[in-house]
């Protein structure tokens, strides 16, 4: 009997009809049992006559299942195999743990350290790729917003979509009756490669961006529902997906508030697993933003866009779900507001959201240092910043200090700072941190209580960390 580990993926391929759009006209799907708990998984079409259905079982033990489907050859196939315990690294998919704080399926922490790299998987460039995932494997980040739609400004070799008829995709021309599934497969790789290196993808699904030139961002309601049924067939079954709706979604003018809310719930629905789902607002940097309303019940977390980390205590009071600023900039040297902070100002942003008791993500635009003209944001490659080591040191005391109550004292360059220590759990250690310079010391001194005075030296960008005794 084949085994396939917990949180893993059980794959079944058949072979059935090619003629006419299977991709519309044949509906596959699979039932799977474990003792009296029956879980249906959608299926897809894969090309060639090819058509699969993937499963991640989420419970040890023996499973059987049945395929159903409109054509008699595709139809009730049955079969068994046997979940196993998860190999090493293998903690399931992320879930929520509470109104600020995640966790894996076994219950191991994880707190979202963030990155962006759009269209990386889009240019069929294996060496660019390649350099993406080894940066990512050296830096600290766990997750990843990555597009499946194109940007009017790209001209890659495939796009989810064919053209019509026989002719490569054009502007205007896709079919988006159909689905390439060469790009899929290619898309589907990489998000395997990010799960072995412990790095959960953030699938963003529909965007702004395309300005009616592929024709991708004002599709119709049946379009639309179709590509979210195929992402998640192929993709849900992958233990490190997370859903992002759309990206800036209030930027988009084809599609109201409420196809926003249809095409949450839609995904929802289609995903036996329930992954992390969200969407995320755009805004006028320093001007205005349109926070979804993340009391909606299919959002799991809120996927914040602002210039501002240190506002994250209103929307965690506002809303009890996880807040994670996917977007609060980018350092770099672009000319735009987004794409030009410092490393030190960005930073300081992690610093302020993750003392609020939110996370906060990282990007980079610095497309002159890159061999291929390349920024980080949109295409990966190499980080050429100053941050990212900066951050990798701030989740290694996050991760190191599950219980520690962390203070941020910002950029003012204060001679001392009066702090009063939490009521509960105390006495405490306390623990001096230059954020920038990377450094810890403990204050001298027995376990503290009551209101302290904290010497800073007039050193900017410093905090505090409370231990309990």
């Amino acid at each position: 009997m084949k085994a396939t580990e917990r949180w893993d993926v059980f794959e079944l391929t058949l072979t059935g009809p090619a003629a006419e759009n299977p991709y519309r006209d044949v509906e596959f799907a699979a039932d799977f049992r474990h003792g009296h708990r029956v879980v249906p998984v959608a299926g897809f079409y894969d090309g060639d006559g090819t058509y699969t259905v993937r499963f991640m079982p989420d419970r040890q033990g023996p499973w059987t299942y049945t395929t159903r489907s409109t054509e008699p050859e595709l139809d009730g196939v049955d079969g068994e195999f046997v979940c196993v315990p998860p190999g090493p690294g293998n903690h399931g998919p992320v879930r929520v743990a509470g109104p600020r704080t995640f966790a894996y399926a076994d219950g191991a922490p994880h707190h979202p350290f963030g990155t962006t790299c759009y269209h990386w998987t889009h240019y069929e460039d294996d060496k660019l790729e390649e350099r993406t995932l080894r940066t990512l494997a050296q830096s600290p980040f766990n997750k990843v917003r990555m597009c499946l739609l194109p940007t009017r400004a790209m001209t890659p070799p495939r796009l989810p979509y064919p053209g019509i008829g026989e002719r490569p995709p054009a502007p205007r021309e896709l079919d988006t009756t159909r689905f390439d599934p060469e790009f899929f497969r290619r898309f589907e790789r990489r998000v395997r490669d990010l799960r072995d290196l412990g790095i959960e993808a953030d699938i963003i699904l529909f965007h702004p961006y395309d300005a009616g030139h592929w024709g991708v961002d004002d599709m119709s309601r049946e379009d639309d529902l179709a590509l979210v049924r195929y992402a998640v067939a192929r993709l849900a079954s992958l233990r490190n997906v997370w859903w992002s709706i759309a990206n800036e979604y209030d930027f988009n003018q084809a599609k109201t508030v409420d196809d926003w809310h249809h095409i949450g719930r839609q995904v929802q629905h289609a995903d036996p697993y329930q992954h992390m789902r969200s969407i995320h607002n755009g805004t006028r940097m320093y001007e205005y933003e349109r926070i979804f309303d993340f009391r909606a019940p299919w959002t799991t977390h809120q996927s914040i866009q602002h210039w501002d980390a240190a506002l994250a205590p209103e929307w965690l009071d506002r809303v009890p779900k996880p807040v994670v600023i996917d977007e609060i900039g980018y350092e770099g040297i672009l000319g735009r507001r987004w794409g030009n902070l410092t490393g030190q100002a960005l930073l300081r942003q992690f610093w302020h959201g993750m003392a609020a008791g939110a996370y906060v993500g990282h990007g980079e635009c610095y497309p002159e240092q890159d061999p291929d003209a390349t920024a980080w944001v949109s295409r990966g490659g190499t980080l050429h910043g100053e941050v990212t080591p900066r951050i990798a040191f701030l989740r290694t005391l996050w991760e190191q200090s599950p219980d520690a109550v962390f203070t941020y004292f910002g950029d003012r360059r204060h001679r001392h700072r009066e702090v009063t220590l939490p009521e509960a759990g105390g006495p405490w250690h306390l623990d001096l941190i230059d954020t920038w310079n990377m450094t810890l010391a403990p204050l001298p001194g027995p376990p503290r209580t009551g209101r302290v005075r904290i010497p800073l030296d007039h050193r900017p960008d410093m905090a505090l960390r409370m231990r309990k005794a």
